[in-house]
């Protein structure tokens, strides 16, 4: 793997019909900001060639409404991504990776956000870019990490949607 997209899901309904944190839907705004969030990445250059999906409704919508934005990225449903921690997600990546130029891993805070703050300070990010990453990661945010050779990262950069927020 040559670039890591973190993006974390957009806006969910505050409850689901059955009651289920894993059932919760994206809101119109979440699909909305999905979208978005796909098209600036798109528009950047930052294609994925596989996504690697929590298995959870929001995070599945996230990626159905960012993917037209993508349409030669491969989908892998990843239900280890649910509500995972930093760790976990980081080990998912890699495995994935090894596949692919560019993964793009769509899941969950505080997972995603604390990643992105380990890679920062990994890839000796300035200490003004990772207290931002350490105050804000909103709904449908992306960190992009450049991933060496070694497996090091770079920051690439950090997105926030506008048009939703």
């Amino acid at each position: 793997m040559d670039r890591l997209i973190l993006f974390r899901h957009g806006k969910a309904e505050a409850e689901s019909a059955s009651g289920e944190d894993f059932d919760r839907s994206l809101t119109d705004r979440g699909v909305g900001e999905s979208a978005e969030m796909g098209e600036i990445l798109a528009n950047l250059g930052m294609i994925p060639d596989l996504a690697l999906v929590s298995t959870a409704a929001r995070a599945r919508e996230t990626w159905e409404a960012a993917a037209a934005h993508f349409p030669a990225a491969r989908l892998q449903l990843a239900p280890e991504l649910y509500n995972a921690d930093p760790g976990v997600v980081r080990a998912a990546a890699e495995a994935a990776g090894r596949d692919c130029r560019t993964l793009i891993v769509v899941g969950h805070n505080p997972g995603l956000q604390e990643l992105t703050i380990r890679l920062l300070k990994e890839g000796s990010s300035p200490p003004a870019l990772v207290a931002r990453a350490q105050r804000q990661f909103p709904t449908a945010a992306s960190s992009v990490f450049l991933i060496d050779a070694n497996g090091r990262p770079a920051f690439d950069g950090l997105f926030f949607p506008e048009r939703w927020s």
